[in-house]
């Protein structure tokens, strides 16, 4: 069992599938009790998995490889063979957990949803499959393959359950994504043809060993750079993502903004900076000046957002803009940064998400200028809000510091002046999430306001759960400590050899 714990920990939302199959249309209770046990099932598994992790240990752990399909290439010689291949490292193990933890979250937040819930559940797990093969796949064929399918569960997800402009964000998110894709699919194809083999260690090794031309390296790199920057997203790329945060059911953006964005962060981590780190070099100031734009606009422009949803989607922008500080920093604190910040922003994003899901499901509102006074008839959810809020703009004691810290420290060793000029965005990052606290908690309180009901039931479940993670791995970097040392050490191998780092 042990050796196929990856493809077992990747299949196992199919439970949860069948579970829901076998409920009731009719039961809506009975259903979103499935689809939370449907998603405890995967966090079971990929506890089991952590237990099995060697830490002491870098390198892929826990791989399954087995034959899938063998084919001759038009005009070649000889036979090519794609292999079904799964495992983990420190990178994988800490998105993997992080996928089924929020997974577990998201299905709770769920319970506000009313309409269509066998389809919506079915979707869901779908999308859990297809983001645990990413993490988990050691071939790029069977990456690509569940790349996709979060494209397309989640293309459905948007576009049937969310707000009046769901339709036209799901649009949206589809022709960003898919474009994306195009550009994954021709980096991978050209890899292929020149290489032989998408099997991820085999092309650690064949790159490391292998003189490739310039401008074919260039041309992989930055075809990734496109494909994954669009999933992050990077700016001007960006567009599809304020829309789908903004017309998404908050369930749904609980997925989106705390995983979904990631599997960007983690194909540049991986791929970019894994395997071609002579690449990164030569991209590095590029890569470091669009991670401060994206940190400055998306700043300046949460600044003046009126609806509290917009605030969110432009502080994720922002944020991710540090994942790029650290990715070009080449350095050990800022690749830690960049995965710490992976991780956190994870977190936070998706606590900060249900809190608006609690809010809309009392007021119907998410409108800053319609709220406030709020801690008058809601004072404990207020007191997650502000505590959310501490930790997005990295106070000290919250996991958002210490990947701040890493990532500018990073920075600042190889490019002083961006992240100077990036600094100003953590200033304003404070300002913003200042303004968006205290205009829903304090205030005068409308009228309508005045009977609402504070935290109840299974509301407290995500709000507890994440508040704590985020506090622990605040105050106590080290439990995170071996998994990212060893991200750091597998993925950035080639590239912190290169460095001197």
């Amino acid at each position: 069992m042990n050796q196929i714990i990856v493809t077992v920990l990747i299949l196992s939302p199919l439970i949860g599938m069948l579970l829901i199959l076998l409920t009731n249309s009719q039961q809506e209770q009975q259903l979103k009790r499935m689809g939370v046990l449907g998603a405890l099932i995967p966090l079971i598994l990929s506890l089991w998995m952590v237990a099995l992790f060697d830490f002491n240990h870098p390198g892929y752990q826990l791989t399954q490889e087995a034959p899938w399909f063998q084919f001759s290439p038009p005009g070649g010689e000889g036979v090519l063979s794609i292999t079904y291949a799964v495992g983990v490292d420190g990178l994988s193990v800490a998105m993997m957990l992080l996928v089924t933890i929020l997974s577990v979250m998201a299905a709770i937040a769920s319970s506000y949803i009313t309409a269509r819930l066998k389809e919506y559940f079915l979707l869901f797990f779908l999308l859990e499959i297809g983001m645990l093969g990413v993490f988990g796949s050691l071939n790029l064929f069977l990456f690509f393959i569940f790349f996709e399918i979060t494209i397309i569960s989640a293309f459905f997800l948007i576009g049937i359950w969310g707000y009046v402009e769901r339709e036209r964000a799901a649009y949206h998110f589809l022709l960003y994504n898919g474009i994306g894709s195009v550009a994954m699919l021709v980096a991978f194809v050209m890899i292929f043809m020149k290489v032989g083999s998408l099997s991820l260690p085999e092309l650690a090794s064949a790159f490391s060993n292998t003189a490739l031309a310039p401008w074919f390296s260039s041309a992989v790199f930055l075809l990734l750079l496109f494909a994954f920057g669009v999933k992050l997203p990077i700016f001007p790329l960006h567009s599809w993502m304020l829309r789908v945060h903004v017309e998404a059911h908050p369930a749904i953006v609980m997925i989106h903004a705390g995983v979904l964005l990631k599997l960007g962060a983690y194909g540049l981590i991986r791929l970019n900076a894994g395997l071609l780190p002579a690449e990164l070099e030569r991209f590095s100031l590029f890569i470091a000046v669009l991670g401060a734009i994206n940190i400055l606009y998306g700043a300046v422009l949460a600044f003046r957002q009126r609806d509290i949803k917009r605030v969110l989607a432009y502080a994720s922008l922002s944020h991710m803009g540090i994942v790029l500080l650290g990715i070009a920093a080449q350095n050990e604190s800022g690749l830690t940064g960049a995965v710490f910040q992976s991780i956190s922003h994870g977190l936070i994003s998706a606590l900060l998400f249900f809190i608006v899901a609690v809010l809309y499901a009392r007021t119907k509102t998410t409108m800053l200028d319609e709220l406030g006074g709020l801690a008058k008839t809601m004072p404990l959810l207020c007191g997650f809000l502000m505590a959310a809020g501490m930790a997005n703009l990295g106070l000290p004691g919250m996991s958002g510091f210490i990947s701040e810290f890493l990532a500018f420290l990073g920075i600042f060793n190889t490019y002083p002046a961006v992240g100077a000029a990036s600094l100003l965005g953590l200033i304003l990052t404070a300002v913003y999430m200042l303004r968006a606290v205290l205009a829903t908690s304090f205030g005068p309180l409308a009228e309508k306001w005045s009977g609402l009901t504070d935290i109840r039931g299974f509301e407290w479940i995500p709000l507890v759960v994440l508040t704590a993670l985020i506090i622990v791995i605040g105050i106590y970097p080290a439990v995170l400590g071996d998994t990212i040392r060893l991200a750091v050490e597998s993925v950035g191998h080639g590239l912190l050899t290169r460095m001197g780092g």
